[in-house]
């Protein structure tokens, strides 16, 4: 069993990568959360439009890029994951020494393929 994520980025578009992660990661199991810019729902989780007070985040995957993760720095960091995943598009050298900052850790990777090769 996997533990929570949080997908900050997430969309009720099918076509989105953000869409597809939620879908897989509830596939395999992992309990997820979602924040995007428009309310909605993706297989029965709810895509929050604020900063929600999540406990027991343990991975935050960013399907952003670095400009609009900067209203994120601080949330991000007060839920102090275990880890936060840059996606591809997704990569922040700023964001990057801030999670250091706080002993925070980071990968730029794919979730989707992480979940697929049993590497999550």
């Amino acid at each position: 069993m996997y533990n929570k994520t949080l997908v900050i980025g997430a969309s009720i578009n099918p076509n989105r990568y953000s869409n597809k992660a939620v879908k897989l990661l509830l596939e395999k199991g992992v309990e997820v959360s979602a924040i995007g810019n428009k309310q909605g729902e993706i297989l029965g989780v709810e895509i929050f439009n604020s900063k929600e007070l999540l406990e027991n985040i343990h991975t935050v995957t960013l399907y952003l890029n670095a400009k609009n993760q900067e209203n994120y720095y601080d949330y991000v960091v007060r839920l102090k994951p275990e880890r936060v995943i840059f996606n591809p598009g997704a990569e922040n050298l700023e964001f990057e020494k801030i999670l250091t900052a706080n002993s925070i850790q980071f990968e730029k990777a794919c979730t989707l393929v992480l979940l697929s090769i049993g590497a999550y």
